[in-house]
């Protein structure tokens, strides 16, 4: 058995931002990854996927992005090459092709278990992500057998799919992408659109992520919040990272010809069934969106820049059909294929601690976990509203890291 100080289990951008924080530090430490580095960003991505983050947000702990594509956004290779380099730059201790099968407490530390042998450590950061396996609803199980069905890390390009209609479940920044790509192959497309959050690309001339960087909107923190449960839960933004900049929204798929649908609520003797509760959630989604628009505008003109931008302007509302589908009939042959496009949720089947509440999400203030001495990165909004994004970790990671190295510190001085 080995021992090292800290163990950080996933070799992605936040734990490869972890690991420069500890080495820092002076934290000796290994950074154990199933596959190779940014295993998921190689292996779990549709072929079109870029980004959704503009390259000159793509900023680690000393390390950034150094193209000179600065409002573009990375294809994935370039994404895995970004997090490559990072890796390499920072000599980062990874060792590649290791899996965790468990994690638990040993003494006052910790036990990991891998199928390259073990770890005892005093201190253990979670690095795996949030998006480890796909949410189905339990009603997938009522598909026709005809129907061929998929998440989203199975999904590659239009080509694969049957030359039918396809029902995309869900509406936020992913399910927006496909019906837009398979609405283009030639494929009819349904989308089952829920809560999602709206926004736009471009706003007064600049992307709307340099607006809330600079605004101070994704710097917002955790404790600052009214209801930060709620606040984790929120769906990701409807963005998509385009060369041509573009919004896509709900609007624009069904000027193209997606039809647009309530949210997806069940299956009943083969018939689909959608909830008639679409037009309030697309007018939420307008309101929170024009609550954005007034914050960002409210700051440009309190900074004296409203003449240095575009002014102000505001959108097409969502337009939506009063006599919406609330229904159709899966066993016609009119929908080939259904992609659930509806959220994933972390996997944490090898840990081995009580930290788990009743959703099987980690307890924990900020990133520390209620076991002492975990540590927890890279979930939505876990010190501050960009925590999920590359942009979030180095904040993130330097902020635990003082933490970790707190509880070390009072560990030493603790008496016998």
């Amino acid at each position: 058995m080995a021992t090292v100080t800290t163990v950080v289990i996933g070799a992605g951008h936040t734990g490869l931002a972890m690991s420069r924080c500890l080495t820092e530090r002076s934290i000796d430490h290994v950074v154990l990854e199933r596959g190779d580095v940014a295993h998921t960003w190689r292996t779990e991505r549709w072929d079109s996927l870029r980004l959704l983050t503009p390259n000159w947000q793509s900023r680690l702990p000393g390390y950034s992005y150094g193209g000179d594509d600065l409002d573009g956004y990375m294809t994935m290779p370039e994404v895995v090459a970004f997090i490559d380099g990072f890796a390499t730059a920072i000599a980062a201790p990874v060792e590649t092709n290791t899996t965790v099968t468990s994690v638990g407490r040993s003494g006052d530390g910790y036990r990991v278990v891998t199928d390259r042998g073990e770890w005892r450590c005093s201190t253990v950061v979670l690095a795996t992500g949030a998006c480890n396996v796909p949410h189905v609803p339990s009603v997938a199980a009522a598909v026709p057998s005809g129907i061929t069905t998929l998440t989203p890390p199975q999904y590659r390009q239009p080509g694969q799919l049957e030359e039918g209609g396809v029902l995309i479940v869900g509406a936020s920044a992913t399910g927006i992408q496909l019906a837009h790509e398979i609405q283009r192959s030639g494929r009819p497309v349904t989308v089952a659109v829920g809560q999602h959050v709206r926004a736009l690309r471009v706003y007064r001339g600049m992307d709307i992520l340099w607006w809330m960087d600079a605004a101070g909107v994704l710097d917002e923190r955790y404790d600052e919040v009214d209801d930060i449960v709620r606040a984790r839960r929120v769906p990701s933004f409807q963005l998509t990272g385009t060369p041509e900049r573009a919004t896509i929204d709900i609007n624009l798929l069904k000027d193209s010809g997606v039809r647009i649908v309530g949210r997806f609520s069940g299956i009943r003797d083969g018939r689909a069934q959608f909830s008639g509760s679409l037009p309030n959630q697309c007018a939420l989604a307008d309101l929170k969106l024009r609550r954005l628009l007034d914050t960002i505008d409210a700051w440009a003109t309190a900074e004296g820049l409203d003449d240095e931008f575009d002014p102000p302007h505001r959108f097409r509302s969502t337009a939506v059909d009063s006599d919406s589908l609330l229904g159709l009939d899966l066993s016609t042959g009119e929908i080939e294929t259904i992609i659930w496009a509806t959220g994933f949720r972390p996997d944490y089947s090898w840990l081995d601690v009580d930290v788990l509440d009743r959703k099987g999400l980690i307890r924990h203030d900020g990133g520390a976990v209620v076991s002492p001495g975990m540590y927890l990165m890279g979930m939505p909004f876990l010190r501050r509203r960009k925590s999920s994004l590359i942009d979030g970790a180095a904040d993130d990671a330097r902020d635990l890291t003082d933490h970790l190295v707190g509880y070390l510190d009072r560990r030493v001085r603790a008496p016998e």
